[in-house]
């Protein structure tokens, strides 16, 4: 990442981006504004989450899809937005917000088709980290969309909300 020797982060920090993607995919009853975050990682499953990756796959549920039987595109791009955040997370051990997203979509994944997320981290400057995300149709491999992100701290490291 970024041609620099990087600190190898802790360990708890990669055990935290695979906790956070696993309870993304979980509604909280009684809580409506979890059950909306909870909507694009429904029935994730978290293959990998080390430093700088977060790899999980995922079945398109009903609720994904638009009028054709597709995944919506709006979902894919709140599902891949996630896989990035975590995979900063596992690097620096907090969710950074997104400051340019863009995402290609190149083919169509149907209802309960399994796709597989793949982000990666791939540079840090200061408080920015860019982060990359795949995402493939797990059976044929073939590419559904690219996502590319600079994410940043709300706050420096170590600051403490006065909410």
């Amino acid at each position: 990442m970024g041609g620099r020797d990087p600190v190898e982060p802790p360990a708890w920090m990669a055990a935290a981006a695979r906790s956070w993607l696993e309870n993304s995919g979980a509604t909280v009853e009684g809580d409506p504004g979890r059950a909306f975050n909870a909507l694009p990682l429904s029935g994730v499953r978290v293959t990998l989450a080390e430093r700088g990756r977060a790899l999980c796959s995922l079945r398109v549920q009903p609720h994904l899809t638009d009028a054709e039987g597709n995944w919506h595109t709006g979902a894919i791009a709140a599902a891949a937005d996630d896989v990035c955040a975590a995979a900063i997370m596992s690097v620096e051990g907090i969710i950074k917000v997104s400051v340019h997203y863009d995402i290609s979509y190149f083919s169509p994944a149907k209802l309960h088709e399994e796709v597989e997320m793949d982000g990666r981290v791939v540079e840090q400057k200061g408080r920015m980290t860019a982060v990359t995300v795949e995402i493939r149709k797990k059976e044929s491999g073939e590419l559904v969309a690219i996502g590319r992100q600079w994410m940043t701290a709300s706050r420096p490291k170590g600051s403490r909300s006065k909410i």
